[in-house]
């Protein structure tokens, strides 16, 4: 009878440990990977949006290299830069989501860590005392509990009881188990996110730095632009002044030709007329360095340019486009020394930024001939040839419509 007893209430003293310990387990396991796939989820959806602003602000990035490597408007680049940073704080702001989501992944990690060791600790508890008691009951126990049965019900409950022990001893040590394997599993995960978190937090440096470096970067452009503002004021003023100059001068030679022509002078040999468009040749070879028209200088400040500029070494010699007189060698302020060249009909060619003149006032040259050198080493532009068409009225035609197309 004592037997009975005791197998019955050690029976359901093991179902409710093992029945709570599963329930527990199975707690322990299904929350939090639920929990732990939605911060994957999130934080993976968080660098899938991270990835997308980089790559707007690598762009934005290619964007000022370009603006760089050509005569710009500066507002363009000084808006390029307040788009950088407004990418660089959208990245920040993602980062520190990020952190967040890891704090909250720590956390919880930790805590179910916490309680996952101290389940470890309280299994591995119960099954030292019964391993202590396996070991003084000796190995014969079990077969002088059986023997011990006064009849055959008594051998079959005795028999019950043993089979339900030895069941609740494998499980008691496949838990054992389990726990030791999720509580490696957990230190490893923490780990991991410790990494992942020290990674980002580093990220988010490197961002903040990024984003003070382009701060820096558009105030010291405003400071550059303030510094160079009177001095962009100058050059307008001066190419203004001279321009004037040029036309009053032109005007000149104009009223000068005309009355020549009423006496009854030998005219201007050559004869340019709007026939001659696309057939003259090049003055010199180079690229074209600014157009003719409204142009914008590095500086920020915009100008217009009655011709076109022609890069080419200092020295390279200059050809005459037509047949023509020359009337004027001579020096003008920013355009540097000059040669103009009338080829009758008002239309005359005008030839900038030269090192030295080959030829003189009144002197007639022939259709490539060469009549100067580039000059302009120390100008904006380094080293090129300024050309430029007049027509009637001394009104700036495109030189580019003139010359021969390239091929």
């Amino acid at each position: 009878m004592g037997g009975t007893v005791h197998q019955r209430v050690g029976g359901s003293a093991g179902r409710r440990i093992r029945d709570c310990f599963t329930l527990l387990v199975l707690l322990l396991t299904a929350l939090p990977l639920h929990a732990q796939g939605n911060v994957t989820t999130e934080m993976e959806r968080s660098r899938q949006r991270l990835d997308s602003i980089r790559a707007e602000r690598e762009r934005l990035e290619a964007e000022q290299e370009r603006l760089r490597g050509q005569v710009r408007d500066v507002g363009a680049e000084l808006r390029n830069i307040e788009r950088q940073r407004e990418t660089t704080n959208r990245i920040v702001n993602e980062i520190e989501g990020q952190i967040g989501g890891l704090n909250t992944s720590l956390e919880q990690v930790s805590a179910e860590l916490v309680l996952a060791e101290d389940n470890l600790a309280e299994k591995h508890a119960v099954l030292d005392r019964r391993l202590v008691e396996i070991y003084k009951r000796g190995p014969l126990y079990t077969f002088q509990a059986l023997l011990a049965a006064e009849s055959f019900g008594n051998l079959l409950a005795r028999y019950k009881y043993l089979f339900l022990s030895s069941n609740q001893d494998r499980q008691l040590v496949a838990d054992v188990e389990g726990l030791r394997n999720r509580v490696g599993r957990q230190r490893r995960e923490l780990l991991g996110i410790r990494t992942s978190l020290d990674l980002t937090r580093a990220e988010r440096e490197a961002e903040l730095r990024r984003y003070s470096s382009l701060a820096s970067a558009r105030e010291r452009r405003l400071n550059e632009l303030r510094r160079s503002g009177r001095v962009t004021s100058q050059r307008i003023t001066a190419l203004e002044r001279d321009e004037a100059r040029l036309n009053e001068l032109l005007a000149s030679l104009e009223r000068a030709r005309l009355a020549a022509a009423s006496r009854g002078a030998t005219a201007a040999p050559g004869a340019l007329s709007a026939a001659d468009i696309g057939r003259l040749d090049w003055p010199v070879d180079g690229r074209v360095i600014y157009n003719f028209g409204r142009t914008t200088l590095p500086s920020g400040g915009v100008v217009r340019w009655n011709g076109v500029g022609i890069a080419a070494p200092e020295g390279t010699p200059i050809k005459a486009v037509e047949t023509g007189r020359v009337e004027l060698v001579q020096r003008l302020g920013t355009y540097g020394l000059t040669i103009v060249v009338q080829h009758g009909n008002g239309y005359r060619s005008l030839y900038m930024h030269l090192l030295e003149a080959n030829v003189a006032v009144g002197q007639d040259i022939l259709r490539g001939q060469v009549i100067a050198t580039v000059g302009g080493a120390n100008s904006d532009q380094g080293a090129h040839l300024h050309f430029e068409i007049r027509g009637e009225n001394s009104i700036a035609l495109d030189p580019e419509d003139w010359l021969r197309k390239r091929r």
